[in-house]
């Protein structure tokens, strides 16, 4: 059985770059692609494999690993064309999920009429989260996972302090189910104590509906 998932990133810009970075960061092996040999080289030592090449040229693709993907990103939004392209390199090989950057509205409805599974407009994207944690001071950070559901890393509330999960039995309260606790130290426990009392150091990682998170009265 295959350990991880290999991914391939298409296109080595600011958007390629730093999720290559970011997956090679937490191990996971990394096929990065793109025309630009400069932008190849500052990813060499840091990826699995740097590959200079067409990423709309599908025996490019195939000779760098990219047919035995579990995942690959195409990464280039500006060009509509050469991201049609690639997808549909991707697509001919056989990648189980494909992901895109799509610079519009209107490239991302044609994007998703190519049947990608993912398209991603990172400038409102990051908007949008951006402007859910400037909404509540509490909010320390937050992934969507859906539409309709978000993890989030919150302070602990005043008028929580000193008490434990069993006794707020916040699940029950606010609909929300605390997924773990990170610690003064930043050590993450992910099977706190039922009766640890909580302290103004700790923060809580929680999951809830995405306007739950949105709102946060239950922080105030």
């Amino acid at each position: 059985m295959k350990e991880k998932r290999t991914y391939a990133v298409l296109g080595l810009g600011i958007f390629g770059s730093t999720v290559s970075k970011t997956l090679s960061k937490y191990n996971c092996d990394v096929i990065a692609i793109d025309q630009d040999m400069e932008c190849v080289q500052r990813l060499a030592d840091i990826v699995s494999v740097a590959v200079q090449g067409d990423i709309t040229d599908a025996q490019v693709l195939k000779s760098a690993g990219v047919a035995d993907c579990d995942v690959a990103l195409v990464a280039t939004g500006s060009h509509l064309e050469s991201s049609l392209l690639a997808i549909m390199a991707l697509q001919d090989l056989g990648i189980p999920i494909i992901l895109a950057k799509a610079k519009n509205k209107s490239h991302k409805k044609i994007l998703e009429q190519m049947g990608v599974d993912k398209v991603i407009l990172p400038e409102k994207e990051i908007g949008v989260e951006t402007a859910k944690l400037l909404l509540n001071r509490h909010v320390v950070d937050m992934v969507d996972l859906d539409e309709e559901y978000s993890v989030a890393e919150v302070e602990v509330p005043k008028k929580w302090l000193g008490k434990s999960l069993v006794e707020l039995d916040v699940r029950r309260k606010f609909n929300i189910n605390v997924l773990g606790i990170r610690y003064h130290d930043h050590r993450l426990d992910v099977t706190p104590p039922p009766h640890y009392a909580l302290t103004e150091h700790d923060h809580l990682l929680i999951i809830t509906s995405s306007d739950r998170v949105a709102k946060l009265d239950f922080l105030d």
